[in-house]
């Protein structure tokens, strides 16, 4: 559900641009705020998803989540849609939050690494949602009619599968009361900063991939969805696969692998802006990033100082900062230079994180 609703705002993006004569910069400086929103609930998330639990709070942010999409819709300048946009990051994280607290409660529950399966879920419904985008885009279907569209069917979604979520408390976390917010600490902070690198890539993929293919691969508008979708399908395919992987390779070494995989992927599009290429390129993107956040929060959730919610929450609130400033930095940059070039800086985190990996000891 969350999958297909970020992908139905993600795959319309281009639209609003066009439709408001935005420049580079300007889209740059209105897609900061989505991740503002989503870094202003990290102040209080943990302590919510903690107090009420994951599944209380699961059930009272989907469906928020879904209504604040079609808001989006309502708006015809840049300073609404920003305003909007704060709406859905907030509502978006609080929902990601007990998401990912519920995926921790399933690891514990099967005995088994699945958080990346949880997460391919996620992807296979963003990939859902860039399809479904895409055929009604061509259907030449408005942006408000769209969004309700999946508002509802996720609605729907949240009403039949929300019963089968788990009552979790982690025996073994700290139960004591704690601070508001608590500053993460050792290997959290590197955590942390991995996280950090994997997500200024997949912000940077979810909000400039279409325009890329738009403006650099030259694709019609109707057609440049599918950057968004081929890199979509790798993740969602890469994250089902991630717990055959992390038994074959264990998770350092294939953080490892991932960090050097986005590299490639990503100089292969910019080095190779033709259809084929970039394709190839994107989809290697997607594959890289698939394991890596979902390895982060599993890490985290089940180290032995840190309840799971507060452990997840300290390391998302830096890897949040990458939506924060990733997406904005590339319009900056492409508008002073060129998106080809801004798409090369960005290859630049997959290096970083197979060195961060290597200053990490308890992995296996």
């Amino acid at each position: 559900m969350q999958g297909v609703c970020f992908a139905s705002w993600a795959s319309r993006i281009p639209t609003f641009k066009a439709s408001m004569g935005l420049n580079d910069a300007e889209l740059g400086s209105i897609l900061f705020a989505l991740p503002a929103g989503q870094i202003i609930t990290m102040f209080f998330s943990a302590k919510l998803t903690t107090h009420f639990g994951s599944k209380k709070m699961l059930r009272a942010t989907a469906p928020l989540y879904a209504i604040a999409l079609t808001f989006l819709a309502l708006a015809s300048t840049g300073w609404q849609l920003a305003a909007f946009l704060v709406l859905f990051g907030i509502t978006g994280n609080l929902c990601n939050i007990a998401l990912n607290t519920q995926g921790v409660a399933g690891e514990n529950y099967y005995g088994k690494p699945i958080m990346s399966s949880f997460h391919g879920a996620w992807s296979i419904g963003n990939l859902t949602g860039a399809l479904i985008a895409l055929g009604l885009v061509n259907l030449k279907l408005g942006m408000y009619t769209h969004f309700w569209i999946i508002a509802l069917i996720s609605l729907t979604n949240v009403v039949f599968s929300s019963k089968k979520l788990l009552n979790y408390n982690k025996p073994d976390a700290i139960v004591e009361k704690t601070k508001f917010f608590t500053m993460p600490q050792g290997i959290l902070v590197l955590l942390g900063v991995i996280a950090f690198c994997s997500m200024a890539t997949e912000g940077t993929m979810f909000d400039w991939s279409a325009i890329y293919f738009e403006d650099v691969v030259k694709l019609p508008h109707n057609k440049a969805i599918i950057g968004y979708a081929s890199f979509m399908f790798m993740m969602a395919s890469g994250r089902f696969l991630g717990v055959y992987l992390i038994g074959k390779f264990g998770r350092k070494n294939l953080l490892q692998i991932s960090g050097a995989i986005i590299s490639i992927g990503m100089a292969l599009a910019v080095i190779f802006p033709n259809l084929i290429v970039a394709i190839f390129g994107f989809m290697l993107i997607g594959l890289g990033v698939s394991s890596i956040v979902p390895m982060v929060y599993s890490i985290a959730g089940n180290n032995k100082k840190v309840p799971a919610g507060k452990a997840i929450t300290m390391v998302s609130s830096i890897g949040y900062f990458a939506f924060l400033f990733g997406p904005p930095l590339i319009g900056y940059v492409s508008q002073l230079s060129s998106l080809r070039y801004s798409f090369g800086i960005i290859s630049v985190f997959g290096l970083l994180i197979t060195f961060l990996i290597t200053k990490i000891k308890a992995i296996n």
